[in-house]
């Protein structure tokens, strides 16, 4: 049977020739390049250095994984605390960010956010509700506070929120992805087929063969799943944001069934987001992390992908080290069971 392949997202903490054979070596297939936070002077240098390690026999592979249509904080000048029952205004107006008001980066209208709608900052460790909505703001009640810091993302679950297909952002991102011939797209926040179709139209209008991957993060994308399928070359299940955007004791089964679907129509898988989220800091995974990544193997994975463990983590490659030895030993067990 094929090998689960690990993809490694690249960051401060592989930056060098050095570490990135060092994954290569330890089982890396995949280097991942986050378009949220991109350089692209920095990313050149790290797409030489693969070039350079291909030449020497490995076969890494690079993947672009877009800003897409994520909604973010700004203008913060240092991180703050909101808590519990404070009020707290969010406004599209373009104004610094303090611990009353906040400004987000969303410039369509507003209507679709309704009273009583829950908003999550930061991969929901933060919680506020909607009490009033204005033209250009929002007020919220504080449900569970925090530190607010700077470009966090912010969900907002139940509100059908306008984006277009493409921003603007995205498609310079394009034009460069296309340009240092990556392999893989990974589109965020897909809502639809058509958000596939608009992307795939500029690869065929550009004569590339560049492989599309559909994340599955919000609920948009669970509904209309069999279709974005269909016109997607794989799908990442993007656990992150689809646990905010879904009660969390629903991932388990969502996951084994949107592989399991992927599987059937003949395209690849990814499982990502806190597969050994605590090795950014320590030497170890947890039991449960270690039970985790097993788990998404036996469910049929093509793909697990790390992003801080290996992007600013401390121990990037022994996070790989890890991580392979539990898909050998795992994909071991599947082959003795037949």
């Amino acid at each position: 049977m094929p090998k689960t392949m690990i993809i490694a997202t690249f960051g401060p903490a592989i930056d060098s020739f050095e570490m990135l054979k060092k994954l290569a070596i330890n089982g890396v297939d995949v280097i991942r390049f986050n378009f949220s936070h991109s350089d692209y002077q920095i990313f050149d240098k790290a797409l030489k250095i693969i070039e350079k390690l291909n030449k020497q026999g490995f076969r890494l592979k690079a993947l672009a994984d877009l800003k897409g249509n994520r909604i973010r904080i700004r203008n913060i000048q240092k991180p703050f605390e909101i808590k519990n029952k404070d009020t707290i205004i969010l406004t599209k107006k373009n104004v610094i960010s303090t611990s009353k008001i906040i400004s987000f980066d969303y410039e369509y209208d507003l209507k679709a956010i309704k009273v009583g709608h829950k908003i999550y900052i930061d991969d929901g460790n933060i919680e506020l509700e909607v009490v009033q909505v204005n033209k250009e703001d929002l007020k919220t009640i504080v449900k569970r506070g925090g530190i607010v810091k700077n470009k966090k993302g912010i969900n907002i679950p139940l509100a059908n929120l306008y984006f277009p297909m493409l921003n603007p952002e995205d498609k310079k991102d394009i034009d460069f992805i296309i340009d240092r011939k990556f392999d893989f797209i990974a589109q965020s926040f897909v809502r639809n087929h058509y958000d596939i179709i608009a992307l795939r139209k500029i690869l065929i209008e550009k004569n590339k063969k560049i492989k599309i991957i559909s994340k599955i993060e919000n609920r948009q994308a669970l509904t209309n799943y069999p279709t974005i399928l269909k016109h997607s070359d794989g799908i990442m299940v993007a656990r992150g944001d689809l646990g905010i955007s879904v009660p969390l004791y629903k991932i388990p089964l969502i996951q084994k069934n949107l592989i399991e679907k992927a599987r059937e129509l003949g395209r690849f898988s990814i499982v990502a987001t806190q597969i050994f989220e605590s090795m950014v800091n320590n030497y170890r995974p947890t039991r449960a992390e270690v039970s985790d990544l097993a788990n998404a193997i036996l469910d049929g994975a093509d793909y697990v992908m790390f992003s801080a463990e290996t992007a600013v983590g401390r121990y990037p490659d022994e996070t790989v080290r890890i991580a392979e030895s539990i898909i050998r030993y795992t994909e071991k067990y599947i082959l003795n069971k037949k």
